[in-house]
C-alpha cells in the first residue's frame, strides 16, 4: 500500500497560535472548544490543566478565559471584560478580519451578507459585529428571497469553498449598484483544498482526518469525494475500517486545520501496520 500525504494539510497558523496561547496559560479555561478537535482539547486539559466551559457565567473576576480560535459574539466578549475576567484572545486573525469588516461596513450603511453556516461559532461571532444585523446565506436561492438596499458588503466564512463564494458574488454584482466583496477565505484553506484536490485525482482511497464538527475538514472530504469516491472522514485511527483498503494500492491522506500531527501519525502507522 502506497501512502502519500497531501502537500498541505493539518494545523494552520491560527490553530498553532491558539494552541501555543493555551499552553502558555496553564490552569485557565477556554470559552467553548478552542479548536474543533476533541482529542487535542483532551491533551490540553491533561497536560496543561486548560479546562473547557460552554457557560459564560462560569467565569468570575480574576479567572483567565481563553477565547476560542473561531471567536465569540461581541456582546459576550464585552461581558467578560465587564466582569474583570482576564481575557486572553486566541481568535484567529483570519476570523478577526471579517469581524472588523462587518463592523466598519455596517457603520457606513452597507447591508452585510455573510456566506457561511449560521450555526457555526465563527459565523455567530462575525454576525454580532454587524451593527444593524446581517444576512447569513449558504446559496443563491436564499439570496433570491431577500430585498437589499443599494449598497452591499460581502464576506465569507474562512473555511468555505471559493467556488461557492463566487456563486454568491456573481449573483449580487449585476443586480445591485454597489457590491463590496471581501475575500475572507483564509490562505491555509485554499492551500489545503488545492492539495487534497490534486492528491485525490491520483489516489484510489482517501482518508481525511479531523473533528466531525470541523467545517474545513468537511470541505476537504467533499472535495476528495469529487475525484475519489472512496474517501472517508475519520477523527483518529480507531475509526478506520480495514475493508476500505481491500483491492486498493494508493492511499492519500489529508487533515483538517485543527488536526494535530500526533493524530495524523497514529493514522499512518495504523494503515501501515494492517496493510
Amino acid at each position: 500500500m502506497k501512502i502519500e500525504l497531501a502537500e498541505n494539510y493539518g494545523f494552520c497558523f491560527g490553530v498553532k497560535r491558539a494552541i501555543k496561547i493555551a499552553e502558555e496559560n496553564r490552569s485557565s479555561a477556554t470559552y467553548g472548544p478552542l479548536i474543533h478537535n476533541a482529542k487535542e482539547i483532551d491533551r490540553l486539559k491533561k497536560d496543561f490543566q486548560v479546562a473547557l466551559t460552554e457557560n459564560l457565567d462560569d467565569f468570575k473576576a480574576g479567572d483567565t478565559a481563553v477565547i476560542r480560535t473561531h471567536g465569540i459574539p461581541k456582546q459576550e466578549l464585552e461581558m467578560l471584560y465587564a466582569r474583570d475576567v482576564n481575557v486572553v484572545d486566541a481568535t484567529c486573525p483570519y476570523v478577526t478580519k471579517p469581524q472588523q469588516i462587518c463592523e466598519e461596513m455596517s457603520e457606513q450603511g452597507y447591508d452585510i451578507v455573510i456566506f457561511g453556516d449560521e450555526a457555526h461559532p465563527e459565523i455567530r461571532g462575525v454576525k454580532s459585529y454587524a451593527k444593524h444585523g446581517a444576512y447569513v446565506v449558504m446559496s443563491v436561492e436564499e439570496l433570491e428571497q431577500i430585498r437589499f438596499k443599494e449598497k452591499i458588503a460581502v464576506v465569507a466564512q474562512t473555511t468555505r469553498k471559493v467556488e461557492e463564494f463566487l456563486k454568491i458574488v456573481n449573483y449580487l454584482i449585476p443586480r445591485y449598484k454597489e457590491v463590496r466583496v471581501f475575500n475572507t477565505i483564509c490562505n491555509a484553506t485554499f492551500e489545503n483544498q488545492d492539495a487534497v484536490r490534486d492528491l485525490s485525482k491520483r489516489a484510489d482511497v482517501m482518508i481525511i482526518i479531523g473533528g466531525k464538527n470541523s467545517s474545513n475538514t468537511k470541505q476537504l472530504q467533499s472535495i476528495a469525494q469529487e475525484y475519489c469516491p472512496d474517501s472517508y472522514h475519520i477523527e483518529g485511527p480507531d475509526d478506520i475500517d480495514d475493508s476500505w483498503f481491500i483491492g486498493k494500492e494508493y492511499c492519500g491522506i489529508s487533515a483538517g486545520a485543527s488536526t494535530p500531527d500526533w493524530i495524523i501519525q497514529q493514522v499512518i502507522e495504523r494503515i501501515k501496520k494492517r496493510h
